[in-house]
Parts: structure tokens; C-alpha cells; sequence
């Protein structure tokens, strides 16, 4: 066979070859998309019998990171729920320390109050108390005045009797004690009941000051517990007998007390 007729030989076998290469890959394809538009529950029915003859091909890789990724996701979740536990356990310290701080302003405005409350029940006590005194003040004012006007009209003798009732009144307005029995008793003692008796002979007439009147006073006792209201004269029986009365009061108590040189 001539050389040429051989090369035109192969080219045309090539050709065919090729061809059916072709269809079968077309083939192949039609058979694929049949197969993925069947539904799910429906009936497969091969179409061509070189679709059901072709190789499936598998993957040698083995699937990587599923555990990992499953992980990732538990541990993700997890912060999450703690993130929310503490985010509630921060907002519940708070509302906590909101609770204690009202609770602490309460009883500090309690405490406050209540010390306002002392101090105004204090200084209303303290008010009262002071009416109460200014109202006794001037009741025994009053009352002392009543009585001085009465001493001041009463009528008295001009003798030992009319002294010591005159003496006894106004020892009663200023509070002095004492008993008619009393002043009588150590005035006879003293001085028989003669208003110009002075003693020349005791101690305190060697020391210059000499006791003089009713009840036989020296000039600075006289001086220092002069009646109010009464002569400043020693001589004065009244002004004697009051001053020896108030001496008396306050270093024995009252006059009624005395029985001897005092």
C-alpha cells in the first residue's frame, strides 16, 4: 500500500476515535444531570448503561478540625454564660451596695432627726423650766411685797414685844428662821432686853470692836448680815434683832438654836 494511503488510514481512525470520545462524555453528562433532578423520594432508572459503569471517585484526605471546631464552639458558649453570670453577679453587688448605701442614708437621716428631735424637746424643756422659774420669781417677789406692805401698815409697841413681832414679820418676808421663844429667850440673855446694851469687858471689846444692841452684835457681823429694809443703825432693835436672827440662820441653822455666847 502506498505511503500516503497508509498516513490517510490513520488520520481517519483518529477522527472516529475521537469522536466517540466525544459521546461518551456528552453520554456521561445527560446521565449526570438525570440522576441530580431526581427527587429525593422518587425512582432512579438508568438511562444509559455507561452512567451506571463509570468510576465514583473518592477523596483520600481524611475530614481535619471537626472535633476542633465543636470545641471552639463549647468553649465560645461557655464564656459566653460566664460573661452573663457575671455581668448578673456585677448587677446584683450593685443593686446590693445601692440597698446598703439607701439603708445607711436612712438611718443617718434617722439619727439626724432624732437628735433634732432631743434637742427641740431639750430647749422646750429648757424654755419651760425657765418660765417656771421666772413664774416662782415673781410669785415670791410678789409675795414679798404683800408682805412688806402689810409689816409696813401693821401697828407695833414700842417695846421688846412689838420689836420681836415686828423682827418676826420681816424674817418671815425674807426667808429667815426663827420663833418668837427663840429671840426672846436670847435676848434676855444677852441683853435683858435693853436696845443700847454694850459689852466693855469680852474679847471683842479687848479687840476694839465691842457687841452692841438686843442681841449683843458686833459692827462687822452687823454689817455683813444687815436686813435688807432695816436700819443700818446697831442700836435699832429691829435692824439688831433681824441681823443677829440671819447670823444665826446661817451658821446654826436658826435662831432657836442658840443657847449660850454664839
Amino acid at each position: 500500500m502506498p505511503k500516503n494511503t497508509k498516513l490517510r488510514d490513520r488520520g481517519r481512525a483518529l477522527a472516529k476515535n475521537h469522536k466517540i470520545a466525544l459521546a461518551g462524555v456528552a453520554a456521561l453528562g445527560a446521565a449526570t444531570l438525570a440522576f441530580s433532578a431526581v427527587p429525593s423520594g422518587g425512582q432512579t432508572t438508568t438511562i444509559d448503561a455507561a452512567a451506571s459503569a463509570s468510576p465514583v471517585t473518592y477523596s483520600s484526605e481524611r475530614v481535619k478540625d471537626v472535633r476542633a471546631s465543636v470545641t471552639d464552639q463549647l468553649a465560645v458558649a461557655s464564656v459566653k454564660v460566664e460573661a452573663i453570670e457575671a455581668k448578673k453577679k456585677a448587677a446584683a453587688e450593685a443593686a446590693a451596695k445601692k440597698k446598703a448605701a439607701a439603708a445607711e442614708a436612712a438611718a443617718a437621716k434617722r439619727a439626724a432627726a432624732a437628735e433634732a428631735a432631743a434637742a427641740k424637746r431639750a430647749a422646750a424643756e429648757r424654755k419651760a423650766e425657765l418660765v417656771r422659774q421666772a413664774k416662782e420669781a415673781a410669785s415670791r417677789s410678789a409675795q414679798r411685797v404683800q408682805v412688806q406692805q402689810v409689816a409696813a401698815k401693821a401697828t407695833y409697841a414700842n417695846n421688846l414685844d412689838g420689836w420681836i413681832r415686828q423682827s418676826l414679820d420681816i424674817m418671815k418676808s425674807k426667808g429667815i428662821p426663827g420663833s418668837y421663844n427663840g429671840l426672846h429667850r436670847n435676848i434676855m440673855r444677852e441683853s435683858s432686853g435693853n436696845p443700847n446694851a454694850i459689852n466693855n469687858w469680852d474679847i471683842n471689846a479687848v479687840n476694839g470692836v465691842p457687841s452692841k444692841g438686843l442681841l449683843q452684835v458686833i459692827p462687822p457681823t452687823f454689817k455683813a448680815y444687815h436686813v435688807p429694809g432695816t436700819s443700818w443703825n446697831i442700836y435699832d432693835p429691829v435692824a439688831n434683832i433681824t441681823a443677829a436672827a440671819n447670823y444665826a440662820a446661817d451658821k446654826y441653822g436658826s435662831i432657836d438654836n442658840v443657847f449660850g455666847a454664839y
